[in-house]
Parts: C-alpha cells; sequence; structure tokens
C-alpha cells in the first residue's frame, strides 16, 4: 500500500472538542474529546474516505489564511 501525507486542521468547538478536516479531502472530518482519540478517528475517517470517493492525487494544500472584514 502506498503511503500518503494530509494536511490535518485542527480546531476546539466551544464545547471543547477537537475538530479535525482534512483539507485535501473536501466533507472529511471527525471530532473527539481528546487528540489521541482525534488522531485515531481522522485516520479511519481518511481510509473510509478514500474508499468511498475519488481522490484527485494532484491537488496540493497551499496553506491557511487569515482574513479580517
Amino acid at each position: 500500500m502506498i503511503k500518503r501525507k494530509f494536511t490535518v486542521i485542527i480546531e476546539r468547538d466551544e464545547d471543547g472538542y477537537y475538530v479535525a478536516s482534512v483539507a485535501e479531502l473536501p466533507g472529511c472530518h471527525t471530532q473527539a474529546k481528546s487528540l489521541d482519540k482525534l488522531n485515531e478517528r481522522i485516520k479511519e475517517a481518511i481510509e473510509l474516505y478514500l474508499e468511498e470517493e475519488k481522490y484527485d492525487e494532484q491537488l496540493e494544500f497551499v496553506g491557511i489564511q487569515q482574513v479580517e472584514i
């Protein structure tokens, strides 16, 4: 199996849960109370996503930017 790297964005919501989203995989996200559990869950979410969706390997994550309005 070929190993792939993905960019995971981690935030904490108002209830204290950690929320992880994969930048290269739209709609691929999960949440957990601890970072250890979040890490397990996001790996599982990525595996499930790749089984079900078409993944465009040419899409490359560039960065995150904050914009103030």
